[in-house]
């Protein structure tokens, strides 16, 4: 039976993963876990500075809300934005273990 080299293919392969990646992983969820409540503090903040501002009482309630509201949908959208980037790795590495359906034997 003769050799027959395979197809390589078309992306390079991907590097083993380093320390530094993890460190990249680690950055995002601990970016994850400060945002949501420091988007609050800072609407808190400027609720507050805008209560003394303009003599109200009820401006803060409103900021620390919208902060809330603000960071709860940016944590979203960095947890599908993560969950998309897995499924994209996921779908190369089997459509890279396909065998070729143009091989015959």
């Amino acid at each position: 039976m003769p050799f027959n080299r395979p197809i390589p293919e078309s992306r390079p392969h991907k590097k083993m993963s380093s320390g530094l990646e993890s460190l990249v992983e680690a950055e995002k969820l601990m970016q994850i876990a400060i945002l949501l409540p420091a988007s609050a503090f800072i609407g808190w903040l400027i609720g507050a500075w805008l209560d003394g501002h303009f003599h109200q009482t009820w401006i803060g309630v409103v900021g620390l809300i919208f902060g809330g509201i603000a960071g709860i949908v940016h944590v979203v959208r960095l947890a599908m934005a993560a969950a998309g980037n897995a499924a994209t790795e996921e779908s190369s590495e089997s459509d890279s273990s396909k065998e070729n359906p143009d091989y015959k034997s």
